[in-house]
């Protein structure tokens, strides 16, 4: 993603929204924004680091954010336990 791009996206947004950055796929947490700074990867070109906050203050990623971003699928709640059925038959309660 470029910085373009992530202008492009969060631009949808009041300006006062909160961001936090969604990390770990398989133990989805969200982590608070600390700073933006920019440098330059191996072959020269610039590259933006977005930081966490100095805090480290880390939050679960509410699931409807997991499946937005296809981390997970929708859960479903488990179904209300069954009653078991009494035994039938000719021989039921002996």
């Amino acid at each position: 993603m470029t910085v373009g791009g992530i202008i492009d996206a969060l631009s949808a947004y009041n300006r006062d929204t909160t961001a936090r950055l969604a990390i770990n796929p398989f133990f989805p947490m969200a982590h608070r924004l600390g700073g933006v700074e920019k440098s330059e990867d191996e072959h020269g070109r610039p590259v933006v680091y977005i930081a966490e906050s100095p805090e480290a203050e880390q939050f679960p990623l509410p699931p409807a954010v997991a499946v937005a971003l296809t981390w997970q699928g929708p859960v479903e709640p488990p179904p209300p336990p069954r009653r078991r059925r009494g035994a039938t038959g000719p021989n039921a309660g002996q």
